[in-house]
């Protein structure tokens, strides 16, 4: 790898740019990341990146607006310090669900964030999964777009699951949920349900056979887990025989955790490491895989000018 590719990270997921420095064989920069006595953040890059290739490793997940300032100063401090060009690697992009209007004078906070991105000195930006494809068109940078599903259908397979259906919680997450069943080879079912607030919704109806089904609950994001477990009950009260959930970002807020652990029709959480989890090898159904290889890989290519549309994978009708 030449030396002219420098990669640091601030605290949002210290583990994941750790392990993909380890397999592009480099030294990670050496960065400071702390907090001054009232709390501002504290960033100093304390080796000379002046003319190298840079990557910045931050998902912006909780603490969201603390990890989006850590980028943002260290986005600044790498501009400022010469860096050639500086390409933020964002595994889990926050905020991403405001990312249109839909109520009367609410913001587009997607948009805002693209733009301080931007504004702080970004050149391009590798990022994953995100929860709209569309915010890609939010950036005046290049937006390289990676997604978890060859990683996650790849676990499943390998286990070899009879009889499988796989289902989105939503109808919005059926381009998703058709794209794993092809790979699976396995059926397709949709769970019907309606909005009742930002945080609650309500099952009406299960479109499709999982009567004597091992079912694959599939999405992007799993916040609260109210949707995959309102999913789960329905899916239990139509005849579902399993239930296991592959969700590319695994932000678990509130009593997520504590959720999933007391449902008992659960069998596993399947997850990657886009966000770190703190108790992942302790708790009894979350399972996660690392998307540090898909990253290592696409910084690679991105480093070397070579094409990375061979890592996209793009979910196709």
């Amino acid at each position: 790898m030449s030396t002219n590719l420098a990669v640091l990270g601030g605290n949002a997921n210290a583990a994941l740019t750790k392990e993909i420095c380890e397999i592009l064989k480099i030294k990670q920069t050496e960065v400071l990341v702390g907090r001054f006595s009232e709390g501002e953040i504290r960033v100093h890059i304390k080796e000379n990146i002046r003319g190298k290739d840079v990557f910045i490793v931050q998902p912006t997940c909780p603490p969201v607006n603390d990890n989006i300032m850590e980028l943002l100063i260290l986005i600044d401090a790498a501009r400022r310090a010469s860096a050639d060009r500086i390409t933020a690697v964002l595994p889990y992009y926050g905020y991403a669900r405001q990312d249109r209007k839909d109520q009367p004078r609410v913001p587009i906070t997607a948009k805002l964030v693209a733009n301080l991105i931007v504004a702080a000195g970004t050149n391009r930006v590798l990022t994953m999964d995100l929860h709209a494809s569309q915010i890609q068109g939010f950036f005046d940078i290049p937006v390289d777009h990676l997604y978890a599903i060859n990683l996650l259908s790849e676990y499943f397979k390998e286990k070899q699951i009879k009889d499988l259906v796989v289902v989105p919680p939503d109808v919005g997450g059926l381009k998703m949920a058709r794209a794993y069943a092809k790979r699976l080879n396995a059926g397709l079912a949709i769970v019907d349900k309606r909005r009742a607030s930002p945080d609650k919704t309500e099952v009406m109806s299960i479109l499709g056979d999982v009567k004597g089904k091992n079912v694959l609950l599939v999405d992007d994001i799993i916040a609260t887990a109210g949707s995959i477990l309102e999913a789960t009950t329905a899916l239990k009260a139509h005849g579902a025989k399993s239930i296991q959930v592959a969700v590319s970002h695994g932000v678990l807020s509130g009593s997520a955790k504590q959720r999933l652990r007391d449902c008992k029709d659960i069998q596993q959480v399947v997850i990657t490491n886009s966000i770190p989890l703190a108790d992942g090898p302790s708790h009894p159904k979350i399972k996660q895989l690392s998307i540090a290889p898909l990253l290592a890989e696409a910084i690679a290519r991105t480093h070397n000018a070579e094409s990375i549309s061979c890592l996209f994978d793009e979910i196709r009708n």
